[in-house]
C-alpha cells in the first residue's frame, strides 16, 4: 500500500458482515459476509492483501443457507468462523440460525468453493432474534450466543452443549441488542447491550448482571469494545451519534463522551496494541479514526530503540499524539455497518458499507511515528 492508498473491494452482493481472520497472525486477511435476498446467493470471502504490492487475493466460499448477519473468526484455528444468518423454514418463516464453518483454500482463485458446515449452534428454543455469536476470546470451545432476553454460553468441544443462560428481566418484554466477552478477569464476565443500556453479567452466578450502566446513550447502543491493555475501560456507541468511553469501576458517568459522526455509530473498535486508536463507522457513509491518547494505556507513546542517524534531539522535538480526530475516510457511498482493525498489522484496517464495498486503509505514517517515537 504505497503512500497509503487504500484498497478497494467490491463484493456483487449487499454485505454487512465483516471480521478480522483473529488466528492469523502473519498475514492481514478479513472475512465478509453477504446478504443476497436470493438465499442460496450468498458467500463469504477470504479476502488477503499484499502489503508490499497493496494487491487483493480473495477466495469465495458458498454459504448457501442464508443471508449473513453476523460473522466471527475462531481466535485460534484460522481456518475456523461462526455465522448467524437469516434462512427460511419448511414453513416458509424467516428464521434466525447459526452455525460453525471450516475452510479449505483453493489453488485456483476463480473458482466458488463449498464450506463444511461442522455443527449447527441451535439457539431456537431460547427465541428468534439471535443476534451474534461471540467466540471466548482465547479458546474456540466456547461462544455465547444473543437471542432475545438471553445469553447462552455453549461448550463447542463436539457437539454445541448448553453450559448457562442468563436472562434479562423486565418490564415491556426487553430484548438484548448484542454482546461481547469482556476479555479481562479470565473471561468469566460477559457485557450485553439492551436499548441504552449496559450490563456485565458474571458466568458463575448469571442471576442478575454484576454491574450496570442504565441510559449510557440518549438512543439505541449499537456496538462496545473493550480495552484490551486497560483491565477497566470499555466503549460504546450508538444512535446518538457519540462514542463514549466508560471506567466500570465508576459508572456514573463516562470517562470521555465525543460526538464525531452526523448519524448513526454503527462500530467501534480499539487497537489492541496501540489503545490511543480508536475507529468508528457510521450511516454517514464514513469512517473517523480518532486518537484517545489520554486515556490509553501509552500517554506519552510507545518508546522504541532509535533509528540509525537519528539523534536524540530530533526524537524529542516529536510531538506528542493528542486527542482528537486524525483520520476521515470518506471512501463509501452508503452505511458503514463495520470495521476491524488487521490481527496481523496494527496499523491496517478494514471497513465495509452495506452496497458491498470494502476498504482496506491504514494509520496515516505522521501519526504511527508519532506513536512510536
Amino acid at each position: 500500500m504505497e503512500k497509503d492508498i487504500p484498497v478497494i473491494y467490491g463484493l456483487e452482493f449487499q454485505a454487512r458482515a465483516l471480521s478480522a481472520q483473529i488466528a492469523e497472525l502473519d498475514t492481514v486477511r478479513f472475512f465478509v459476509g453477504t446478504q443476497s435476498l436470493k438465499l442460496n446467493n450468498n458467500q463469504v470471502h477470504l479476502v488477503e492483501l499484499n502489503e508490499e504490492t497493496g494487491n487483493l487475493k480473495t477466495q469465495i466460499f458458498q454459504h448457501p443457507i442464508g443471508e449473513i448477519w453476523s460473522i466471527q473468526a475462531s481466535p485460534t484455528d484460522p481456518d475456523k468462523f461462526i455465522t448467524c444468518y437469516n434462512t427460511l423454514t419448511n414453513e416458509g418463516i424467516c428464521q434466525m440460525k447459526g452455525a460453525i464453518w471450516k475452510l479449505f483454500i483453493s489453488q485456483e482463485m476463480n473458482d466458488i468453493i463449498p464450506l463444511e458446515k461442522l455443527a449447527d449452534i441451535d439457539t431456537t428454543s431460547y427465541g428468534n432474534d439471535l443476534k451474534n455469536i461471540a467466540y471466548h476470546p482465547i479458546d474456540n470451545k466456547k461462544a455465547v450466543s444473543v437471542v432475545d432476553n438471553n445469553f447462552v454460553l455453549w461448550d463447542l468441544s463436539y457437539k454445541p452443549q448448553v453450559v448457562t443462560v442468563g436472562t434479562l428481566v423486565g418490564k415491556g418484554q426487553p430484548r438484548f441488542t448484542s454482546g461481547k466477552w469482556n476479555p479481562h478477569n479470565t473471561c468469566n464476565q460477559f457485557v450485553t447491550l439492551n436499548e441504552n443500556n449496559v450490563q456485565g453479567w458474571d458466568f458463575r452466578d448469571p442471576k442478575e448482571p454484576a454491574w450496570s450502566i442504565i441510559s449510557a446513550h440518549s438512543q439505541i447502543i449499537r456496538d462496545l469494545d473493550f480495552n484490551t491493555n486497560r483491565q477497566y475501560y470499555l466503549a460504546t456507541c450508538g444512535d446518538d451519534g457519540y462514542m463514549k468511553f466508560w471506567d466500570i469501576r465508576n459508572l456514573s458517568e463516562p470517562v470521555m463522551s465525543k460526538i464525531e459522526h452526523s448519524h448513526w455509530v454503527w462500530s467501534i473498535r480499539i487497537n489492541h496494541f496501540h489503545d490511543q486508536l480508536v475507529l468508528t463507522s457510521s450511516s454517514d457513509s464514513r469512517v473517523i479514526l480518532s486518537s484517545i491518547a489520554s486515556i490509553s494505556s501509552e500517554p506519552f507513546g510507545h518508546t522504541i530503540p532509535l533509528e540509525e542517524n537519528v539523534s536524540i534531539s530530533e526524537t524529542c522535538t516529536k510531538e506528542r499524539l493528542e486527542d482528537g480526530i486524525i483520520g476521515k475516510y470518506e471512501e463509501h457511498e452508503d452505511s458503514v455497518y463495520a470495521v476491524e482493525w488487521s490481527s496481523a498489522d496494527p496499523w491496517t484496517f478494514a471497513s465495509l458499507s452495506y452496497d458491498g464495498r470494502l476498504v482496506l486503509n491504514k494509520v496515516p505514517r505522521k501519526y504511527k511515528y508519532q506513536i512510536l517515537l
